[in-house]
């Protein structure tokens, strides 16, 4: 792991990487939003996910994420009616 990845992980509290974790596993929030919120961006997530989650559960994880397009805003329709800064803002509340 880079240097600059291991300063970004002292940096976040246990809750905020908790979070990450949380919001990671939410099938509609993106990637975008959580480095709006977290200052995570999508390759350090996966760093994240891949450090703290066990080997099995990771790759659970990257299947699922895998191809999803509710991951990125810029792959999704443009008609799709939920705002996933609604679903990041529920899901941080529950921290």
């Amino acid at each position: 792991m880079t240097k600059q990845f291991l300063k970004k992980i002292a940096s976040l509290s246990e809750a905020d990487i908790s979070a990450v974790i949380q919001l990671a596993w939410e099938d509609r929030t993106s990637f975008e939003t959580i480095e709006e919120r977290l200052g995570v961006c999508e390759a350090d997530v996966i760093k994240i996910m891949r450090q703290e989650l066990k080997s099995g559960s990771f790759q659970l994880w990257r299947k699922r994420m895998k191809g999803r397009i509710t991951k990125h805003r810029s792959l999704r329709h443009p008609d799709m009616k939920y705002s996933d800064h609604e679903i990041a803002n529920h899901r941080r509340a529950n921290c």
